[in-house]
């Protein structure tokens, strides 16, 4: 049995339906979203848990049993008393989303306080997935014991996969930003970047260039995501590309990068090469971006 562990921040979400001026309450996040899709994409010889922490609330105790009842385990999750989950909202224009955020109580700011929890949770895992958004939400000192403790994970055998995922009004300032995304990078054994995210950023004129800086810091696979564009694999000191199917229908690209990160990781732990996990992750996203919704059933 394969064991992978998700680690940052469900949040309630309350996404647009087809009703104009309303909403739907569901249950999301970056690396939740992950976990979902690789909850339904792997067999039962595999197992999908996921590390956090909520409140004690009603809001708390649907959200678990939202992912008890999705099959990803919630033995390491951390309950505090005195927070709650976040919350967020998803404008849509013509299929691109942005997002309002209240985090400001979220229990999964402290996911880190205590090292012992997330070494325990760590423990009889053979992958473990993380964001930036994961290390963003995290004070600084949690940060770097978030880091040391995966660094730990990795120097015994685990794989860690790193999203960079960049949200820029997380961070306190640019630099605070780039250097910890090269911290996250270090402690990587995949790294799976956007270079039209990460371009303006870290001046990455290409691809290319992208996939060099994660693979210089330690990373020993990089796939380069780059919106409808080319998808560039460097590994093994060779890089490859492969050019996703053009999708006209956009409907809602929510978690078009979270599908498609569960997309190539659960075909990589079956076996699959990597291009032939790339290809599949560029497949389920596809599928994702035609509905509304970050979690979309009908995909897998």
């Amino acid at each position: 049995m394969t064991r992978i562990l998700g680690i940052g921040e469900c949040m309630v979400e309350m996404a647009p339906t087809d009703v104009v001026g309303t909403y739907k309450m569901g249950f999301a996040g970056d690396t939740m979203n992950t976990a979902w899709y690789l909850r339904r994409l792997l067999g039962t010889d595999h197992q999908v848990d996921y590390f956090s922490a909520v409140g004690t609330d009603n809001a708390s105790d649907q959200m678990l049993d939202f992912l008890e009842g999705a099959g990803i385990g919630t033995d390491h999750i951390a309950r505090s008393v005195n927070r709650t989950v976040g919350l967020y909202m998803i404008q849509l224009n013509e299929g691109e989303r942005s997002f309002s955020y209240w985090r400001g109580q979220s229990a999964a700011r402290t996911l880190a306080q205590e090292d012992t929890l997330l070494a325990s949770a760590l423990m009889g895992a053979d992958v473990a997935f993380f964001s930036g958004i994961t290390i963003a939400i995290l004070p600084k000192g949690d940060r770097d014991r978030f880091l040391a403790i995966l660094a730990a994970f990795k120097a015994v055998g685990g794989t860690v996969v790193f999203d960079p995922n960049l949200r820029p009004k997380l961070w306190t300032s640019k630099e605070d930003m780039t250097s910890t995304i090269m911290q996250a990078a270090a402690v990587s054994s995949i790294s799976l970047p956007s270079h039209e995210d990460e371009a303006e950023w870290f001046g990455d004129t290409d691809s290319v260039a992208t996939a060099s800086r994660y693979a210089k810091a330690g990373a020993r696979t990089v796939l380069v995501k780059n919106g409808p564009a080319e998808i560039l694999i460097h590994a093994d000191n060779t890089v490859t590309t492969i050019s996703p199917e053009k999708i006209t229908a956009v409907v809602d690209t929510t978690a078009a990068g979270d599908s498609f990160n569960a997309g190539y990781l659960a075909a990589i732990v079956q076996g699959a090469s990597e291009m032939e996990a790339a290809a599949a992750g560029a497949v389920l996203a596809g599928k994702v971006i035609r509905s509304r919704g970050a979690l979309v059933a009908q995909a897998t």
